[in-house]
């Protein structure tokens, strides 16, 4: 499981050394426009998740998994031999379509098999294997372009892709046995979608997942420029970004042996209040800095926000996941697509707003860690219940 929820964050995180390469080689013009190499992955994993989780309701986990792989190859394929940028992003969003397949239906099979504080500890072992990778992945994507060029990179994604299919096809058995079935229907997703937004609890985490995620999809798509860019660390990035990453991993292993004592619902309040806090506070820091902070203050910020939202990650999906235990295939794919279109947005109004200096990034933070919170509040106000 831990591998194949991993397969996106490697074709995020491999990619970000080779950006001002691909984007050379393709003549980008605009230096922002690079970053949608990044973004569109996540849009097209966005409208990916609505389709997987209903079919797999229908047919079964592993077939759509399988059917995932071969979509996600067919776009690194597409992507590692055109000349043309926009034909590369196409690849990408293919990449994104295949990569939620693995990704969404994860998720299914893991609420196949448990619920509340237990699958909330389970998806944060389970996240805790997978942050590995954004810790390591940028330093293998920098090894290869001292031997060879970017193409290498999106032929390492096909070996890895072969590697997991042939994993989970050995390894994994079927979690929904044929008399749980459900048969597919569009009108089954459109009455999936409504409960989802019908329940406030789903709703309200969702949208909260959504803001905070889109600050870190803001995040991944300026950390090249802001740190290689910025502050000229050139092939040292992926040590920088490594140790962020490992920051989130911390977190989600703490969570994981907190979450029972403590209950999902008082970290994620904790966690966001933190954030916020501290991105208003960096903020003025930053600003008085001329948006060029020292790199150890921007470090230090972004190790101790990064931890509150390694806390979040787990806690904010197993809520919103919760209630839809009936609908486990279709919740997933509404919680997951909706939350992803929603960060997707948000990651790349971020992102274009880059003006080679940190404010649109930790002002992004400070802006969407409080709209979670808010919008929490919100939610718990008609569901006082803790879980």
């Amino acid at each position: 499981m831990a591998l194949m929820m991993s397969l996106t964050a490697m074709s995020i995180d491999t990619i970000l050394p080779a950006l001002d390469q691909i984007g050379q080689d393709f003549s980008v013009q605009r230096a922002n426009d690079i970053q949608l190499i990044v973004s569109l992955l996540i849009l097209g994993m966005a409208l990916g998740q609505m389709i997987y989780g209903p079919l797999s309701d229908s047919t079964g986990r592993k077939p759509m998994i399988y059917i995932g792989f071969g979509i996600y190859i067919a776009g690194c394929l597409l992507s590692l031999t055109t000349t043309l940028f926009p034909i590369m992003l196409v690849g990408r969003i293919l990449q994104g379509l295949g990569a939620a397949g693995p990704r969404i239906v994860t998720v299914a099979i893991i609420r196949d098999q448990y619920e509340g504080r237990a699958m909330a500890r389970v998806m944060s072992f389970i996240l805790s294997v997978f942050i590995f990778v954004p810790v390591v992945a940028p330093s293998i994507g920098q090894a290869i372009l001292l031997v060879a060029d970017w193409h290498a990179i999106f032929i390492a994604f096909i070996v890895l892709t072969i590697i997991a299919v042939a994993w989970f096809a050995v390894r994994q058995p079927e979690t929904l046995a044929p008399d749980r079935r459900i048969r597919f229907s569009p009108k089954r997703i459109v009455m999936g979608a409504r409960e989802v937004v019908g329940i406030r609890i789903s709703f309200g985490y969702t949208l909260a997942a959504g803001f905070i995620s889109g600050a870190f999809i803001g995040y991944l798509n300026s950390a090249q420029q802001i740190f290689q860019g910025l502050y000229g660390l050139g092939v040292r990035f992926p040590l920088f970004f490594g140790a962020i990453a490992f920051s989130i991993g911390s977190a989600l292993f703490f969570n994981a042996r907190m979450v029972t004592r403590l209950g999902m619902r008082l970290l994620t309040r904790n966690a966001l209040i933190g954030i916020s806090g501290l991105s208003l506070f960096f903020f003025f820091v930053a600003w008085v800095a001329g948006g060029s902070p020292p790199l150890w203050s921007l470090m230090g910020y972004l190790m101790v926000a990064f931890f509150g939202v390694g806390i979040l990650f787990g806690n904010l999906n197993a809520i919103a996941m919760e209630p839809l235990g009936h609908i486990a295939g279709v919740g997933a794919a509404v919680v997951g697509s909706l939350s992803s279109l929603i960060s997707v947005s948000i990651g790349i109004l971020i992102g274009q707003l880059y003006n080679e200096t940190v404010l649109p990034l930790v002002g992004g933070f400070a802006v969407f860690s409080i709209a979670s919170l808010i919008t929490i509040h919100w939610t718990e106000n008609r569901n006082p219940t803790a879980i």
